[in-house]
């Protein structure tokens, strides 16, 4: 079972200059099918991904169910073979919008640990 240790979701875990490492929120773009998934980084192989996440379409919904302790089937632990690998980036802030941890914390009230803690 995936568990992100409290420390690898410290704020100096997720700074761009340490890179993306496991535990990081990143976002991932596939095609064959066009799919994108937001979660936590477990690895990175040559194999592919491995990545405790979501369907980004389903990120609004998940969070509204979280926040409301609402049954959703929420989390799962994914692989993505590196040849559907499009990108892969860092949940971080554009433009002026929090990046989608910080949304799914501060719209359920609670530390990005405790959710996926809870969704285990």
């Amino acid at each position: 079972m995936f568990r992100v240790p409290e420390s690898d979701l410290t704020p100096s875990s997720t700074n761009s200059e340490t890179g993306i490492r496991p535990g990081a929120a990143i976002i991932i773009v596939l095609h064959t099918p066009r799919e994108k998934c937001w979660g936590l980084l477990d690895e990175i192989s040559p194999a592919g991904v491995f990545l405790r996440g979501l369907d980004l379409n389903s990120f609004d919904d998940w969070v509204q169910a979280v926040a409301h302790d609402e049954p959703f089937v929420g989390l799962g632990d994914l692989f993505f073979p590196m040849w559907r690998i499009e990108r892969i980036a860092k949940d971080e802030s554009a433009g002026g919008i929090s990046p989608l941890h910080e949304q799914a914390e501060t719209r359920t009230g609670r530390t990005l640990a405790d959710i996926f803690q809870r969704q285990s």
